[in-house]
């Protein structure tokens, strides 16, 4: 008899601004996973099966992403795994990926736009191509994947779009140009999404990683502080994701500190701290 009265409580107050709604429920226990072949894609792709996900992996080298389906077969037989080459930066192939996975899987219940890519070299010395690259990857390419993903959400009745954007994207870090432009792009551009849906059934959330152990960042060696493995941060990540939060830091300490700081510090400071 009181659940009730705090549900519709909580909905309406999930109208504030202030007010965290949480996550709406989900109308399938399916993903869509974009850039699955390495890293936190592939961690990711675990994680969801292990959760009980069906998925849909996509990534531009398929036959990383055969060899990652013979292995999540063998480890969850009952979970259904599909997938497909795709290259985020064509729209068109995109949308046509999205509609093959809520056709095969019978519905989307998240869309996890994770595809990225990261490049060495300062502005200005000779490396604009790779920058622009970067770019293409990294907020073209998830702009697509959110865009085909909101509306084929919007079709469906509801679901969840998660964009994995990162704590660089909180400062123009030295030597990070391009990577911190095109983070800090997307979670702008999710925040826009975000009171696009909000009163909707679609729950939009950005998750900013600190430095999870990935050979897009093992150039830096040792310079990657509080590092942690990718199978822990994709645990990590699907904790808040499955939480309704709308922006979360992973892991949260001492990330969500170190991002607020960020921020908020002057360009002295941060030009002694390489990307």
């Amino acid at each position: 008899m009181k659940t009730a009265p705090r549900t519709t409580a909580r909905r309406l107050l999930g109208r504030l601004p202030w007010v965290d709604p949480g996550r709406a429920p989900l109308l399938a226990r399916t993903a869509f996973v974009t850039g699955a072949s390495s890293g936190i894609g592939r961690a990711l792709a675990a994680e969801l099966c292990a959760r009980g996900y069906d998925v849909f992996l996509t990534a531009r080298r398929t036959a990383a992403l055969e060899e990652l389906r013979a292995d999540l077969m063998g480890k969850y037989p009952r979970r259904k795994v599909e997938l497909a080459g795709l290259d985020v930066t064509d729209h068109a192939a995109v949308v046509k990926a999205l509609d093959d996975a809520a056709s095969v899987l019978g519905g989307l219940g998240v869309v996890l736009a994770n595809a990225g890519a990261d490049t060495e070299g300062d502005v200005g010395s000779g490396h604009f191509a790779d920058h622009r690259a970067v770019v293409e990857v990294n907020l073209i390419g998830a702009m697509a994947t959110i865009d085909a993903a909101t509306a084929l959400l919007r079709k469906q009745g509801g679901g969840q779009i998660v964009g994995i954007s990162s704590v660089a994207a909180s400062a123009g870090l030295r030597g990070g140009a391009p990577y911190c432009a095109s983070k800090a792009g997307l979670s702008t551009y999710m925040q826009s999404l975000r009171t696009e849906t909000w009163t909707s059934a679609i729950t939009v959330t950005t998750i900013l990683p600190g430095y999870i152990d990935t050979a897009i960042n093992e150039v830096l060696g040792g310079r990657r502080p509080f590092l942690i493995d990718a199978r822990l941060g994709a645990r990590k990540i699907m904790d808040r994701a499955e939480s309704g939060a709308h922006t979360a830091a992973v892991p949260r300490f001492p990330w969500a500190l170190a991002a607020s700081l960020l921020r908020r510090a002057p360009d002295w400071m941060i030009a002694r701290f390489p990307a």
